[in-house]
């Protein structure tokens, strides 16, 4: 299992919960040491235009620090998802967050729509032709829902339920489907844990989570997954949250 990530994720870039300081760091110090970290490039703006327009991403360019940020965020996705295709599995460390961005307006602490980027340039590069996206965030992710409307080669789901087990048993459900994939692709989103804004799941459900996922992939899409980073803003627990979904996914 590979992390992707940079020291410049790190970089407070605004006020928002995503950016906080420390946020990031309360994930690497429980998964340094653990796990082998890959650093990745910023996407180019080519890449970003697979999916977003012009005048977008002029919009998020003309803040310098967000942007570069941004830029490195949709970089650590696309290195992950190269990493996954290849065989094996990797998280992306990376913010800002990414899943309520859509191809021409953003919001919800997101400024490019990371993951379905590095989907999008998969299939466009013909490495992939069919993606799930499995979004475990507390919120739905209207973004990568709004960008892959009418595209029948990628399925997004997000996870949801009233309680533990029906969460649990959701995920389950879904991914028993007879579907084949080439690649499951997860925005792994922590805000859903009992001790942060949804007020749910436990810890180790994260690794049941990863666990379930990682069956998947093995049976469907020939071992292939990766995820990303979406919310998650308790910081006494997210860094164990995160953990927990990897030694499960991995």
């Amino acid at each position: 299992m590979k992390v992707v990530y940079h020291d410049r994720y790190r970089e407070v870039y605004s006020s928002d919960p995503a950016a906080q300081p420390g946020r990031i760091e309360s994930i690497y110090e429980e998964l340094h040491g653990c796990f082998e970290f890959v650093k990745p490039e910023p996407a180019r703006e080519e890449d970003l235009l697979l999916l977003h327009g012009k005048a977008h991403v002029d919009y998020v360019r003309a803040h310098r620090l967000t942007y570069e940020l941004a830029v490195l965020a949709v970089g650590g996705a696309i290195k992950a998802s190269e990493l996954a295709v290849n065989g094996e599995p990797v998280f992306g460390l990376i913010r800002p967050p990414g899943h309520h961005a859509s191809p021409d307006s953003s919001w919800g602490f997101c400024y490019f729509n990371n993951i379905a980027v590095s989907v999008e340039k998969l299939r466009r590069e013909g490495k992939i032709r069919r993606a799930l996206i499995v979004d475990i965030d507390l919120h739905f992710g209207d973004g990568t829902a709004n960008i892959f409307s009418g595209v029948p080669d990628v399925a997004y789901f997000h996870v949801d339920g009233w309680s533990r087990e029906q969460y649990l048993n959701n995920l389950s459900r879904r991914l028993t489907t007879g579907e084949n994939f080439d690649v499951v692709a997860v925005s792994a989103g922590f805000d859903r844990h009992e001790q942060d804004w949804g007020g749910l799941l436990k810890t180790e459900d994260y690794h049941t989570i990863g666990k379930t996922i990682k069956e998947f992939s093995e049976s469907k899409c020939s071992g292939r997954r990766f995820a990303v980073l979406e919310g998650g803003y308790n910081h006494s627990f997210l860094g164990k949250n995160a953990k927990s979904f990897l030694e499960g996914m991995k």
